[in-house]
């Protein structure tokens, strides 16, 4: 038996979204046992979710967390499940596939890990061109199911409260408007200690809207990403110096990638070979963010006022996100 479960969608103004995904959420639940809560935590300062969720999905719990980011709305589903064995998250543009969460909780059964990550394969819900399907953007990783990770996504992801608890962990809400809280907080837990295991079996798939099948959006999320990833990498690395090898290394690594990537991108625009330029200007994109991630820098990708989202962290450290 799992104990309590508590699966928790984050929302942010996508109430045309959740009553097909509370519905499944709900029949899910019913799979393990006990059976698990599902918990909407709605980050809209509006509430604006508060009204489809009494009507479609009265079982389903309502929590209102107002303080914007996404970090703010991870903690209070933490909080919220502080009593509960196991807390799921799932993103609400995602749709879990039959099983998902007997496939989630029975990893960790068998595991007692900390925390167990599953695939997030896209589904596109408008054509994409033939440069935005080469650029690899929507390529989503697949492991065989045991593997250790050093880092997931927060879309799909289960965490033992006790576990979590204990290494004295939190999504760091200086990222809730930047993104890639979930990079470092899973990040982190493997740094404390803790242990990510991979299911292949337990797959969450995300709905691409037409607005993300853009060039423009693909290398934007490409620096971000990237910047995310390299900030958590220096934040963990320890004291100055490490921090400043391990910026030597990014800076190393990405001088030679974008000079084989800007190489191979003439290439393919020689060749009218669509894909391969694609691809290369994406990894342009993504070490040129890997390389400002370095030095603390990241493009506020979630802000809700005009002209934050060119906003930056500085000093190695990210700045509070109000």
């Amino acid at each position: 038996m799992v104990g309590k479960t508590v699966v928790a969608v984050l929302t942010y103004r996508r109430t045309d979204l959740l009553p097909q995904l509370l519905d499944e959420l709900v029949a899910q639940a019913r799979t393990i046992e006990p059976p698990a809560e599902v918990t909407v935590i709605d980050n809209d300062p509006s509430g604006s979710a508060e009204e489809t969720v009494r009507r479609c999905a009265p079982d389903v719990r309502y929590v209102h967390e107002p303080r914007p980011g996404i970090s703010a709305a991870r903690n209070r589903a933490l909080a919220e499940a502080a009593d509960a064995d196991l807390l799921v998250f799932i993103d609400d543009d995602e749709l879990p596939a039959d099983g998902w969460l007997a496939a989630l909780t029975g990893a960790w059964q068998r595991w007692g890990c900390a925390a167990v990550a599953g695939p997030v394969p896209a589904r596109f819900t408008a054509p994409a061109s033939d440069w935005v399907l080469g650029s690899g953007a929507f390529d989503r990783r697949t492991l065989p199911t045991g593997t250790l990770v050093h880092g997931a996504g927060a879309g799909n992801l289960l965490l033992d409260v006790r576990q979590v608890r204990g290494l004295g962990l939190a999504f760091d809400e200086r990222l809730g408007l930047t993104g890639g809280e979930d990079t470092f907080f899973t990040h982190e837990l493997v740094h404390r200690g803790g242990e990510i295991r991979w299911c292949d079996e337990a797959v969450a798939v995300e709905s691409v809207p037409a607005e993300r099948l853009t060039r423009s959006w693909v290398l934007r999320r490409s620096f971000r990403s990237a910047s995310s990833l390299s900030r958590t990498e220096v934040r963990l690395a320890g004291g100055p110096g490490a921090r400043w090898r391990t910026r030597a290394v990014v800076l190393a690594k990405a001088a030679v990638r974008v000079s084989l990537a800007a190489t191979g991108a003439l290439a393919a625009v020689v060749r009218r070979d669509v894909g391969a330029r694609a691809r290369a200007v994406t990894t342009i994109a993504a070490y040129s963010g890997l390389v400002v991630g370095t030095f603390g820098f990241g493009p506020a990708e979630y802000a809700r006022t005009p002209g934050a989202a060119a906003a930056a962290t500085t000093s190695g450290e990210p700045r509070a996100a109000h």
